[in-house]
């Protein structure tokens, strides 16, 4: 059957067939040409680059485990002196074991970040990509935030040493300069106080200058004692020990004395008065409840011998008063009372003129 001259092709609609083929053959030619003449160049690149991959996470992997064995033995290097008369004087296992988490997680992340961006910079070289545009932008921005962001690179720089030279810790007791009060909190940036009043500081990092620690190693209880100068200074040091023999025995004492209870001597010799100094070293924080304690039990003894103390109860035989005077009562005597003295003379009213009196 014919067609319909609508539906028949045109000549110029007909593609030319060995053109078509030609074109196709010269294309996959070119193509497999490309790809065999630089195969070896990327596969060159490919093993360049997972070698690359590969090593830096063996590294990766190789510090992080030597960093978390570290840290595992310096927490049972802790564990091992808690208990002993040494780990009292240093700071318990707990606060060891944050400390060295907290400088763990520091050196991981840093050694991660340096392995990872080297990776990442030998990757891009191994592409043929140019560095030099990139490190020089890096290095323009490293130092616009330098500038910008000084002061939080200082309290970052500042927590990092604080926490590695182990200055202070949760728990202890501070006089930062600018605030003080017990530690709650350690950050790389800002540390938070717990303030007398309870009050909460967020001292930073860099802002501090000075650091006083009341609660590492040891303190020391010192009580002041005003006695009579007439006292037997012999008697007092006799009673003050008895007064720390005892203390020391009872609990929770016998654990917050690390010392024996020292009479130090004279601190002071007035004429009124004479200061016998105390001392005794006490575990950290706990001074100021020693000091408390040992002026109560040393002002009982002392009353209890007999010492009297600036500021007691003053003796019995002081407590009698003296006769009264009896001439205190009696009024000075006067130039008045008697009526010839020229006192009493000049006070005394003119008479009237004896004559009659001469009126208009």
């Amino acid at each position: 059957m014919p067609w319909p001259a609508a539906l028949l092709p045109l000549a110029a609609d007909v593609p030319d067939a060995p053109a078509s083929v030609k074109e196709a053959q010269e294309s996959v030619t070119e193509a497999a040409s490309f790809i065999e003449q630089n195969w070896a160049t990327w596969l060159s690149i490919g093993l360049r680059i997972l070698l690359i991959v590969v090593i830096a996470a063996v590294i990766r992997s190789a510090v992080r485990k030597a960093l978390t064995k570290l840290i595992t033995r310096m927490n049972t290097s802790a564990e091992a002196v808690e208990g002993t008369a040494l780990g009292g004087l240093l700071v318990n296992a707990e606060r060891r074991r944050q400390r060295s988490e907290a400088i763990g997680s520091v050196l991981r992340s840093v050694a991660s970040f340096l392995i990872l961006g080297t990776a990442a910079l030998m990757v891009l070289a191994a592409l043929k990509i140019d560095l030099a545009p990139l490190l020089a932008s890096a290095g323009v921005a490293g130092v616009a935030i330098g500038f910008g962001a000084r002061n939080l690179v200082t309290d970052f720089l500042s927590g990092v040493f604080m926490i590695m030279e182990d200055q202070y810790g949760v728990g202890d007791k501070i006089d930062a300069g600018v605030a003080s009060g017990e530690v709650i909190e350690v950050g790389l940036r800002v540390t938070k106080l717990r303030g007398d009043n309870g009050e909460i500081w967020y001292v930073r990092n860099g802002e501090i200058k000075r650091i006083g620690n009341l609660s590492q190693g040891w303190a020391t209880a010192g009580v002041d004692v005003q006695v009579r100068p007439s006292e037997n200074l012999s008697r007092i040091r006799e009673v003050v020990k008895q007064v720390a023999d005892a203390m020391a025995k009872e609990s929770p004492w016998d654990e917050r004395l690390w010392g024996p209870v020292e009479v130090l001597g004279l601190d002071e010799v007035l004429l009124a008065s004479m200061t016998v100094k105390v001392s005794a070293k006490t575990m950290p924080g706990q001074q100021f409840a020693v000091e408390r304690e040992l002026r109560w039990r040393i002002k009982e003894a002392f009353d209890a011998a007999g010492i009297r103390i600036i500021g007691g109860v003053p003796a019995a035989e002081e407590d009698e008063e003296a006769p009264a005077d009896p001439s205190a009562s009696v009024a000075a005597p006067s130039a008045l009372a008697n009526p010839a003295s020229p006192q009493s003379l000049a006070t005394a009213p003119i008479p009237p003129p004896a004559g009659p009196r001469i009126t208009k």
